[in-house]
């Protein structure tokens, strides 16, 4: 990119960022349009990238477990090494989220293909060039809700209703830390020494709205509303401990 003329360069960023694609893939629909960007998109779109089989099929041998027709841990981990990511770092959890993964450190055969034939890829190398706009969909709210509520089911332990609450705690400090809300140590420290216990559902769900809806300050918050008792509880121990918006800040 670093030959292209400016111009030519935020047009190419333009169409990476909203198509999730490549460089490649963009300059080429670019060149195909005569550089009209919103033309070139709406090209993109009319024609979706088909991935071919062969490579598909190739790219999950090599990640799936020697004895076991899955992508398991060491599988994980060696595609986090050619995508350059940290097997840590949330964009494995949208990853996860585009396959509609059933349990977090392992993908069946169907999983990880349908996810790859979702985001057009066939290779490590178109992978890698997805990654910033995989990343990127953390910033679409709707995205973000169905990210968070995926990761429930993603992250309990098979066979089991609630989520362990270290377990829970990581996942907020993964997720709800992309939101900057001051409220979370908090509600990470209510938990340790007033619950302790498994987190349902319903208060995983609705913990969400109640950081998206209610300020730090606590003033719009709705006693008679209907949240989970946990959360009527965690808003008691703010007002016991006198913390408040301007200790916050």
């Amino acid at each position: 990119m670093d030959q292209l003329e400016n111009d030519k360069r935020e047009l190419v960023e333009r169409f990476m960022y909203v198509a999730g694609e490549g460089e490649k893939v963009a300059i080429e629909y670019l060149n195909l349009c005569d550089w009209d960007v919103e033309a070139s998109i709406d090209y993109f779109y009319d024609t979706p990238v088909l991935v071919d089989d062969a490579l598909l099929e190739a790219l999950y041998n090599r990640y799936k477990d020697p004895d076991i027709d899955m992508i398991l841990v060491d599988g994980i981990t060696l595609l986090c090494n050619d995508l350059e990511v940290d097997p840590q770092d949330i964009i494995m959890l949208v990853i996860s989220w585009h396959m509609n993964a059933s349990t977090m450190c392992e993908y069946s055969k169907m999983e990880f293909l349908r996810g790859l034939q979702e985001l057009s890829v066939d290779t490590v190398e178109k992978f890698r060039d997805k990654i910033s706009y995989i990343r990127s969909e953390l910033n679409d709210a709707k995205k973000f809700h169905d990210i968070y509520n995926f990761a429930f089911s993603w992250a309990k332990e098979k066979g089991q209703k609630s989520m362990a609450l270290d377990t829970a705690i990581g996942m907020w400090r993964l997720l709800i830390a992309e939101k900057k809300c001051p409220l979370l140590d908090h509600w990470c420290q209510f938990l340790q020494t007033r619950h302790n216990k498994a987190i349902s559902r319903d208060t995983w769900s609705q913990l969400l709205e109640f950081f998206n809806k209610v300020d730090t300050g606590l003033e719009n918050y709705d006693a008679e509303g209907a949240w989970p008792y946990l959360i009527d509880e965690f808003v008691e121990y703010l007002n016991e401990n006198g913390i408040n918006h301007s200790k916050m800040e």
